[in-house]
């Protein structure tokens, strides 16, 4: 954590960071929340683990990304700072943004208004198309990267890191299939080889669909039904759509790359026009050496960072007021605990006056029965599917904080395998937690088992 309490409760420092917690997870890196303690700033890195990279012969594709990325200063893409790396990993620190996704708005209120949804979309071309310009294809443009800063501004986030096993063959095409199987072009789902441009404008127009409907154009359970839909662009705009924004839709979503509209066309469009106003560019100096040092063939150690780590706590971490803030969309804590165990995204919590171990055993025992090996590490505890499912094994990162005496928060994250089945897995996971939960009433009373406390 950033600045745990300092009664011997772990601390890692990773050159001048302290790191906290997690952020999201992934097959290839961990995104952890920070701090700079000689500036005070509030920073994400990326962590990549270095075997994993070596092993998928990703070091030159990664060098260039990262070069490219950190010479990229757009007000609608998240900014990178620095690189640094120690014997086993390499961190990428980048800028932290506190408004939530995107899609937090849609899930708050519905569908967005057409003007609104617009101006979103325009700072979300203005972003791909930039960094198009630069020669980065994002290749997984989906809602979990479209973040909105403090003043709603969009921010794009994991470009040109998001999808960093693919390269570019001989053909000038890219070849590996990936993203959210929704949003995904139908040319990246023939695997015949595609135009990063093409296939992220795509993406683009499903976006913009979700926003001004508040569902997805192609949606099926099962996969091979949800192909067919988006090989054929089977979808239908709604009644409340405009004339002038279903044609654009329409021109996006064409199933063929070589008739759809480009960005350069999107940006000419009346529709997309409407009260379009251009992004202002920031020039700074940026120097590479951090990039080139650590991936120089002769690093050297005094390239190298260290992680140091206080010693292990052997009670769950505590949480300070900052800490909880940033685990919420900005200063809204509404949305921090949540009051219900309904629909989850990629992560979950929910607070418990239970002792911390007890939390643990009952994590675990309702874990078991549902087809999950747990490993325990203190308060943490990794939850890995034994099935395989849609995109491999699920696999669940959970952590207890202690956010005040006597009352922890527990944060699950999916940290591999599908989001849909993660949902499933927690409403399962749940009915076996209800006794542990604790929860306030409209009027903060306390509830237990679904009554209030008087």
């Amino acid at each position: 954590m950033g600045s745990r309490s300092n009664n011997g409760s772990g601390r890692t420092r990773v050159g001048r960071y302290d790191v906290g917690r997690t952020l999201g997870e992934g097959t290839f890196a961990k995104v952890k929340f920070a701090r700079n303690v000689e500036t005070g700033d509030n920073v994400a890195i990326k962590i990549l683990d270095k075997e994993k990279v070596m092993k998928h012969k990703m070091i030159g594709q990664i060098k260039r990304e990262i070069s490219t990325m950190k010479l990229i200063r757009h007000p609608n893409v998240i900014r990178m700072y620095e690189v640094m790396a120690s014997k086993s990993k390499i961190y990428i620190v980048l800028e932290f943004v506190t408004g939530g996704e995107l899609f937090d708005k849609i899930a708050s209120r519905g569908r967005l208004k057409e003007d609104e949804a617009r101006k979103y979309f325009q700072q979300l071309i203005n972003a791909v198309d930039y960094c198009h310009s630069r020669g980065v294809f994002h290749r997984d443009l989906k809602p979990e990267n479209l973040l909105l800063d403090a003043n709603s501004v969009l921010k794009v986030s994991d470009f040109g890191l998001s999808a960093l096993p693919q390269q570019v063959r001989e053909d000038g095409l890219l070849h590996t299939t990936c993203g959210t199987p929704n949003y995904v072009a139908p040319e990246v789902i023939n695997n015949k080889g595609y135009d990063g441009a093409k296939a992220d404008l795509w993406s683009c127009g499903v976006i913009l669909f979700v926003l001004m409907a508040g569902y997805l154009p192609f949606e099926e359970s099962n996969l091979m039904a949800l192909y067919k839909k988006i090989h054929k662009a089977e979808f239908t705009c709604p009644p409340w759509f405009s004339s002038s924004a279903k044609k654009l839709i329409k021109r996006i979503l064409d199933p063929n790359p070589q008739t759809r509209i480009t960005f350069s066309e999107v940006i000419e469009n009346e529709w997309f026009k409407k009260g379009y106003r251009p992004p202002v560019f920031e020039q700074a100096d940026v120097s590479l050496d951090d990039v080139n040092a650590i991936f120089s063939e002769s690093a050297d150690s005094s390239n190298l960072v260290v992680e140091r780590r206080d010693e292990r706590p052997s009670a769950p971490l505590t949480m300070n007021a900052f800490e909880l803030i940033s685990t919420s969309q900005g200063l809204n804590l509404s949305s921090l605990f949540e009051k219900q165990m309904g629909l989850v995204k990629r992560e979950t919590r929910f607070t418990s006056r239970c002792p911390a171990n007890e939390i643990v055993s009952k994590i675990e025992e309702a874990a078991v029965p549902l087809g999950f090996n747990v490993r325990k590490n203190n308060y943490k505890i990794k939850l890995h599917g034994e099935k395989s499912g849609r995109k491999g094994h699920l696999s669940v990162a959970t952590e207890i904080y202690e956010v005040a005496p006597s009352l922890y928060m527990v944060e699950l994250r999916k940290a591999g395998g599908d989001t849909l089945e993660f949902h499933k897995f927690y409403k399962n996971l749940s009915t076996g937690l209800k006794d542990i939960v604790w929860q306030l009433g409209e009027g903060g009373e306390e509830v237990k088992d679904g009554l209030v406390a008087t």
